[in-house]
């Protein structure tokens, strides 16, 4: 497996982390490498109208190695949906081979991102967290913390997409620099792997700097017992249709 795998999730209650996943996978898509979104837990996708002849062969590549899968060609990109369940997801390390030397996006439900995590062949070079840091900064900065620890690159996004921007990044449609998209200083980083900013998060579309530490500390003190990862393992609210 020699493509970037990029692990796409939401804290607390934040919404548009599966849109951001679905955009990540544009941004990473080209002509002859289609991007692939595994979407574990979410619905049946559905073909659109439109494909670019390297997300149909990608398909097609998982059709064939996973027929019990749900998979569809979306403009240039390919969405695989994958049940929550422990028994799916010990199928996801045989489908991102499949994706090659693409961009491989797996959205993640807040409550199986430790499950997935533990999965063997599953090795993310990138966590991309969707947070409300106006609610959940505190929250955000311990979960960071604790990625860091484990040696991921980790970055926040703080605003979701607007709706056109997610409608076109969900089919498939939205190009790396097309206005609304991810910002570009976040997308670079995840696509091309700074390594050496792996300890520094940088959040939404002015990519300012979220500084960790004192968030972190202010949480423990207030409420330490709670334990790090309670409400980053709630359900979220289901989000919009295709």
């Amino acid at each position: 497996m020699s493509g970037r795998v990029v692990l796409v999730t939401a804290v607390g209650a934040a919404s548009g982390s599966r849109a951001a996943a679905a955009a990540l996978a544009c941004a990473g898509s080209e002509p002859d490498r289609p991007g692939l979104m595994i979407d574990i837990g979410g619905r049946p996708p559905r073909p659109t109208l439109v494909a670019s002849s390297g997300a149909r062969e990608l398909e097609e590549r998982l059709t064939v190695h996973l027929p019990e899968l749900r998979v569809a060609s979306r403009g240039g990109t390919c969405h695989l949906a994958v049940p929550g369940d422990a028994e799916a997801l010990e199928r996801l390390p045989a489908a991102l081979p499949l994706a090659r030397d693409a961009v491989a996006v797996l959205h993640v439900p807040p409550g199986l991102f430790q499950d997935v995590l533990r999965l063997q062949g599953v090795e993310p070079s990138a966590v991309l967290l969707r947070a409300d840091l106006a609610a959940d900064r505190a929250l955000t900065a311990l979960v960071v913390r604790e990625l860091n620890r484990r040696g991921s690159l980790v970055r926040v996004l703080k605003k979701p997409l607007a709706w056109v921007p997610a409608r076109r990044a969900l089919f498939g449609v939205l190009p790396s620099q097309a206005p609304g998209g991810l910002p570009p200083r976040l997308r670079e980083s995840l696509l091309e792997g700074e390594i050496s900013a792996a300890h520094r998060c940088y959040t939404g579309a002015d990519d300012g700097e979220t500084h960790t530490e004192g968030a972190a500390q202010q949480q423990r003190r207030g409420d330490e017992s709670t334990g790090r990862w309670k409400r980053l393992h709630r359900d979220p609210e289901r989000q919009a249709g295709r």
